[in-house]
């Protein structure tokens, strides 16, 4: 068996996958990786790169830097200029970052789905009642990213960020196996919800909620020059003055993860986007919806 087939039927083994990648000390597992990723010996990185080859699609050439001094280096890696350009049409929002599309939809209720079958209560994960309705006929859009890809993220719009809430917690797999095991997921992660304004759509809100998983060490945000972790005693709720251009990068994962972006009314997906399909940082995600449409 090569390989690619011994990789694909592990990962396609629900019950061991679960079992090897939820049913872990996850906490003390993500510190460690938090500390493990960090060492700096270009040796030691080099075999590390080699294991995660063994269980994913890592893709280094469209790296910025073919060479790393640490596995953090490679984890957060900068790409190569101009290879994620954002579509400039100020009627589209753009997708965040490189990622898989999960569960999307309306938000025409209290609750949305992580998976067909499991739904969860929006104003749990955002723990705002009030944001939760300010979303209303509006959209959800849930974003996979996994560990082998690019882990910056973007703005997908310009934008305004007023204040982020961090949400300390666990630290489940976001897979789609965990997702269809784990009831509430997201609301039980580690996260931060960035709750921001659209100026050129009316000041319309926008929310994207970075969340984090198991070997994810951190949420680094760079207008707050804070590093967001699982010992981060707060203060949970973080005002802030940051106005950011479409494209301008705003934080990094330490590993794979999801974002969940909740879009206002007025909003459609873009041609192509769907459950299961993947996509890129710059590619349209939603588009504005023409009066009468």
């Amino acid at each position: 068996m090569n390989k690619n087939a011994w990789r694909e039927k592990f990962l396609l083994n629900e019950d061991l996958n679960f079992l090897f990648t939820n049913r872990i000390p996850r906490v003390a597992a993500t510190r460690f990786m938090g500390w493990f990723s960090r060492i700096q010996s270009p040796v030691l990185t080099r075999l590390s790169i080699a294991v995660w080859r063994l269980f994913t699609d890592l893709d280094l050439s469209e790296a910025k830097q073919q060479s790393f001094q640490s596995l953090r280096d490679c984890f957060t890696r900068e790409l190569k200029p101009g290879l994620r350009p954002f579509d400039p049409d100020p009627a589209v929002v753009c997708s965040p970052s490189d990622a898989i599309v999960g569960a999307c939809g309306p938000i025409d209720g209290t609750d949305v789905l992580q998976a067909k079958g499991f739904p969860y209560p929006l104003r749990e994960l955002l723990r705002s009642e009030d944001m939760a309705q300010r979303m209303q006929g509006g959209r959800y859009t849930t974003l996979r990213l996994t560990s082998a890809m690019y882990h910056r993220f973007h703005a997908p719009h310009a934008l305004a960020v007023d204040r982020v809430t961090y949400i300390s917690g666990d630290t489940w797999n976001v897979n789609p196996i965990a997702l269809k095991r784990v009831e509430r997921l997201f609301c039980k992660n580690e996260r931060a919800v960035i709750e921001c304004r659209l100026p050129g759509l009316g000041d319309a809100p926008l929310i994207l909620v970075p969340v984090a998983a198991v070997l994810v060490a951190s949420i680094r945000l760079h207008w707050l020059n804070i590093l967001l972790h699982l010992r981060w005693p707060g203060p949970n709720v973080i005002p802030c003055a940051a106005s950011m251009t479409k494209g301008e990068e705003m934080g990094w994962f330490e590993h794979g993860s999801t974002i969940i972006v909740l879009t206002p009314p007025g909003l459609d997906p873009a041609p192509g986007i769907e459950s299961g399909v993947r996509i890129r940082a710059g590619q349209a995600l939603l588009r504005q919806r023409v009066d009468g449409s």
